[in-house]
């Protein structure tokens, strides 16, 4: 009897919670610029867990921990990653700031602690209602050596050295403008005069 009016008791506390959050939320409107309540971060942790199969869980990273592979990995991260979770896996970035549920830090213990089948995965096959897209070509299966490259980096953010951050920053994607305004600085250093310039006179 006791034990039924627990159960009984905790969920009607659950209940209450979520009505209350649900009531919150909608007299205060949805906005991606709030973080997200102790409810929706417990519920979308539960939902990523159950999105991975078991057999994922398991999986071997087949890509050995050498320079070379953690290089490739870096250089892929800094063109296709850093977008969104920054150089550094932080997810300070205007992107990674503004998403709703933000960019999570990737040195950090909640994505740390996942198995390399887990990010392996989680990568390859994206995570529902968040920004995290699915990555690479469905064909290549367990064999997608350029995320296991990727799983084998996001290892190694936490230990990132500020020489590769500045390498990392060279190899960033750039806006046409970015691209005008970096020829222009190279023109300028080196003493060659744009052509507009020279136009002008």
């Amino acid at each position: 009897m006791k034990k039924r009016l627990l159960i009984s008791i905790v969920g009607l506390a659950v209940l209450a919670t979520v009505a209350f959050t649900v009531w919150v939320s909608i007299k205060k409107g949805f906005s991606t610029r709030e973080a997200p309540s102790l409810p929706e971060v417990a519920v979308a942790r539960r939902f990523r867990q159950w999105a991975m199969p078991a057999s994922a869980t398991n999986l071997k990273n087949p890509v050995p921990a050498t320079p070379e592979m953690l290089q490739h990995g870096l250089e892929h991260w800094a063109d296709h990653c850093a977008t969104c979770h920054g150089n550094d896996g932080s997810g300070k970035t205007t992107i990674g700031m503004n998403l709703y549920p933000k960019a999570p830090d990737m040195r950090g213990q909640d994505t740390q602690s996942l198995s390399d089948g887990e990010l392996y995965y989680i990568i390859r096959n994206g995570v529902r209602m968040t920004g995290m897209p699915a990555w690479g070509n469905p064909e290549d299966g367990e064999h997608d050596h350029e995320t296991w490259m990727l799983v084998l980096f996001i290892r190694h953010l936490p230990q990132l050295t500020a020489e590769e951050l500045q390498t990392m920053t060279k190899l960033n994607p750039k806006s046409p403008s970015e691209m005008e305004e970096e020829r222009r600085e190279e023109e300028f250093l080196s003493g060659i005069e744009s052509a507009d310039h020279k136009a002008s006179h």
